[in-house]
């Protein structure tokens, strides 16, 4: 009898899966499966309906709850679904009572459990939870913030977290003080948009801060990382850290988008093509050791070959953008950018694959450039690890235990790995 959580989609939703797990399990839950979906895309939303239908065929002898972005923004549609016993929003899916009322419902042989989503739009709070561990994982997280008070005109994200909400500083610590006594040796800081950090709290603080007073006041964790940035809203903190803590990990990923200064603005993203080559080329300066990845929209609609190449030669001019994630744009209801004219979609894989093409040669010239050098691995499983960079390692005959940090000079490498 056990809790099953599928998590798609983002960091966060990674870190409220184990809350999630633990809030069932606490009242009453066993033998269900809880997916925790994601609505960044119409993809990621037909991916979830099919897997909703696979797992009811496997066990349909099972309870399916679906929660998370999906459902907060569409209840409705998700239950209506017959293989869907219940469905609870963002809000709920954190708290005691949904768990509560869907177990009573299971043993009054309901046929489906009362809906529960209520109007995110109106938190104005973040809750928070102590996480003992993450199953399979070797990062901890920290959820610092949730929402998202921007309108990118490609996004539907906001209208599932609602507006940006933050954790106070004590809530944070306690998680992560926690995880590093349970042996975590790296701490990711994930949000929905963590560089507004602070700005609604009673005492106003940023990003850069809050990372600060965490390393201050927990010596003995050996990693920070940030799971995602806005260059537009870098404080003078954080660039601090970056600058001279070597604690903060030398790898930054850019919410970037496109490197084209008028489909930006037609995405109504804050920042600039310039904006991005200087954020990236001041971070190489005092940091020579840093690299980026980045988020970026291929065929975004009215992107010409021209406004493509611009983001072509971005990534080709900074050199350091080595971990790309690349997404043909996606129509997604109820979004600005779906009404306006469309890119044909063999172009946008088209563009989508040069862009990986060019991502994975990046990769292997970063890479190269690191024989012969010194690195610390995070042990993620046998044989395997990750760099302060986040590349990956490949451990071959090397015997340390999962979760520790280690030393070893790099050999060679293999593709886009790093061999020590």
């Amino acid at each position: 009898m056990t809790i099953e959580v599928v998590t798609f989609g983002c960091r966060l939703n990674t870190y409220e899966s184990e809350v999630i797990k633990n809030k069932a399990l606490e009242n009453g839950l066993s033998d269900v499966f809880i997916i925790n979906s994601c609505a960044v895309t119409s993809e990621a939303e037909r991916q979830l309906r099919q897997e909703i239908r696979k797992i009811k065929k496997n066990n349909p002898e099972k309870k399916i709850i679906v929660t998370g972005c999906a459902v907060q923004i569409n209840p409705a549609k998700y239950d209506e679904m017959s293989e869907v016993y219940s469905v609870i929003g963002n809000i709920e899916k954190l708290q005691d009572n949904a768990y509560t009322n869907i177990s009573k419902s299971i043993k009054n042989n309901q046929d489906k459990a009362e809906k529960l989503v209520t109007d995110i739009m109106l938190e104005t709070s973040l809750q928070s939870a102590v996480v003992e561990r993450f199953d399979g994982k070797v990062r901890g997280y920290l959820q610092v913030q949730a929402g998202c008070n921007h309108r990118c005109t490609f996004c539907i994200i906001p209208y599932g977290r609602g507006n940006s909400r933050s954790t106070p500083f004590k809530e944070i610590f306690d998680q992560a003080k926690n995880l590093v006594d349970n042996g975590y040796k790296e701490l990711v800081i994930t949000g929905v948009d963590i560089t507004d950090y602070g700005l609604d709290l009673p005492v106003k603080t940023s990003l850069g801060q809050l990372v600060k007073r965490l390393l201050k006041y927990l010596p003995d964790l050996p990693r920070i990382r940030l799971s995602s940035i806005d260059v537009a809203e870098v404080d003078n903190d954080l660039m601090d850290l970056i600058a001279n803590e070597s604690r903060f990990m030398p790898h930054l990923h850019l919410s970037l988008q496109s490197g084209d200064n008028m489909i930006l603005k037609r995405m109504k993203r804050r920042h600039s093509r310039e904006q991005v080559i200087d954020f990236c080329r001041q971070v190489m300066s005092c940091r020579p050791e840093a690299v980026f990845g980045a988020d970026i929209i291929a065929g975004f609609p009215t992107e010409t070959d021209e406004m493509f190449q611009n983001t072509y030669d971005l990534l080709n001019e900074i050199e350091k953008i080595i971990h790309l994630h690349i997404f043909p744009y996606s129509e997604r209801e109820g979004t600005p950018a779906a009404r306006m004219p469309q890119v044909e979609r063999k172009i946008r894989k088209e563009r989508a694959s040069k862009l990986r093409i060019l991502g994975d040669s990046l990769t292997k010239k970063h890479v190269q450039s690191q024989i012969g050098k010194e690195i610390n691995v995070l042990v993620e499983n046998e044989g395997w690890g990750r760099g302060e960079d986040f590349c990956m390692i490949q451990m071959a005959g090397q015997e340390h235990s999962i979760g520790s940090i280690n030393k070893y000079i790099i050999k060679g490498v293999n593709g886009s790995k790093i061999v020590v």
